[in-house]
């Protein structure tokens, strides 16, 4: 399987992106799938290898968990090495945190199991690279399928397809505000914020959160350093005069 946390999973190398999706062949499975992205040495992993155990994981570890403070959970997660630093994967994790958490918080674990298995089902159709292909990114899009589960919408519903929808937009403005390039971590935990604030509003119900330091950024090429709210002050790096 493959090892590297960041860049092509199989040689750590830089991703090249195109703007028109091709057919390749996953170096892992040797399915064929259309993509945008592959390495600079011609790899590609599909998404379902990319994702992994991951999925795996993000699932037993909701499962399981009393905890009602979606962040603190996400971050233990994002700990994982079964979680890279960027991937499908944390379409699932965005939805899943708040499923468990807000389930717990409500009493309701033993809905807990089948909701996490809808998100998880949901959100597996999200390609990865979906926020720059789809100008949409999946973290927001997993706030939707959070509320989407609880309120029982459906395409036909009218407060919850409304409802749910807000709550993406709400979360997708919030990551936009702060620029790219992507980072699946500050997006998880934008998007987790916003849906937050939203829960409160629509439900009434305040789930509990810490507030996260990011604990990624040295791995992670493109990290925005001081720009992104959750770059740790210590790890900042001084500029040098030019």
């Amino acid at each position: 399987m493959p090892s590297h946390a960041t860049g092509c999973l199989l040689c750590g190398e830089d991703l090249a992106y195109a703007t028109v999706a091709q057919e390749r062949t996953c170096d892992l499975c040797q399915v064929t799938a259309s993509s945008t992205a592959a390495c600079i040495h011609g790899h590609f992993i599909c998404d379902a290898c990319h994702r992994g155990s991951a999925a795996d994981v993000i699932e037993g570890l909701c499962r399981q968990t009393t905890s009602v403070d979606p962040i603190a959970l996400c971050t233990e997660l994002m700990r994982s090495r079964a979680i890279n630093m960027h991937g499908p994967e944390h379409h699932f994790l965005v939805p899943a945190v708040l499923l468990a958490t807000y389930d717990n918080a409500q009493g309701r674990s033993e809905q807990k199991r089948a909701h996490l298995a809808v998100a998880r089902q949901r959100a597996d159709r999200l390609p990865g690279g979906f926020c720059g292909t789809h100008g949409n990114c999946g973290a927001a899009v997993g706030t939707g399928v959070f509320w989407a589960i609880v309120s029982g919408a459906t395409p036909l519903s009218c407060e919850p397809w409304s409802q749910s929808n807000r709550m993406t937009a709400r979360s997708l403005l919030r990551i936009a505000d702060h620029g790219g390039p992507r980072c699946c971590k500050r997006d998880c935990y934008l998007a987790i914020f916003a849906a937050m604030e939203e829960l409160s509003r629509l439900d009434g119900v305040a789930l509990s959160s810490t507030t996260p330091t990011c604990e990624h950024s040295a791995r992670n090429r493109e990290c925005t350093q001081s720009h992104c709210p959750f770059f740790p002050v210590s790890a900042a790096t001084p500029k040098t005069a030019e």
